[in-house]
């Protein structure tokens, strides 16, 4: 980016000690003005987060400065280190994909990460890529993991704890021709409760009740009545 290019200045301490002393922030504040200095940058303004960080929830001026930046008033967000803006690959992935996404550009000083510069964007997206195949492992050792259950009998999901006399009843009811909406204001008005306790059912609830009283029967071998 060009010399008078305007940036926001990201800062963030994690405990309220750090934040009333100012630990930390006059090293990454010292970082973030070197470095834009070196470049002829100008930082319009400062944003400053005292939080935990295990996410980027709860980070209100984060949430600030990037909704400027988007509105086009700075070009850029720039971050002394790494871990004071992410603490895991997801958060930060998902800020690489947004910035190329919308158009402005993130700087990580430490990292020596510039998405102004083409090198910069090359390794943004080896590094979001890196996350998405950590993505799909996890994804895969799940559904093995699920596959292997299912082949050892294990049964999976939330367990049915609908009555036996109503799931009867409704799947008598459906088969009778009845409509999810008539099942429904039947059972409203005899004040039957459904199956997780609540006062009121809807045709949604009845349908996804008989699905579920289905499959159970047809777990267990029981023929249909």
């Amino acid at each position: 980016m060009a010399n008078g290019t305007k940036v926001i200045g990201y800062l963030r301490v994690s405990t309220a000690d750090q934040a009333e002393s100012g630990a930390g922030l006059d090293a990454q504040r010292a970082s973030i003005e070197d470095h834009c200095a070196k470049r002829g940058w100008e930082i319009l303004e400062w944003a400053e987060d005292h939080a935990s960080g295990k996410s980027l929830n709860g980070r209100p001026e984060l949430a600030a400065a990037i909704e400027r930046i988007e509105s086009g008033d700075a070009q850029a967000l720039v971050v002394a280190k790494l871990d004071r803006l992410a603490r895991s690959v997801h958060d930060f992935s998902g800020l690489v994909a947004q910035s190329a996404k919308r158009g402005w550009s993130l700087v990580v000083i430490d990292l020596q990460l510039d998405m102004t510069e083409p090198a910069g964007k090359l390794m943004a997206n080896i590094l979001a890529s890196f996350a998405e195949f950590e993505r799909d492992l996890i994804g895969k050792r799940t559904r093995e993991g699920l596959a292997a259950k299912r082949q050892k009998g294990v049964r999976l999901g939330r367990r049915r704890s609908l009555p036996n006399e109503v799931g009867e009843r409704l799947a008598r009811e459906r088969r009778g021709g009845a409509t999810y909406r008539e099942i429904a204001e039947r059972l409203n008005a005899e004040g039957v409760p459904t199956g997780r306790g609540g006062r009121e059912w809807y045709p949604s609830t009845i349908r996804s009740a008989i699905r579920a009283w289905d499959r159970d029967r047809a777990h267990k071998g029981t023929p249909d009545a």
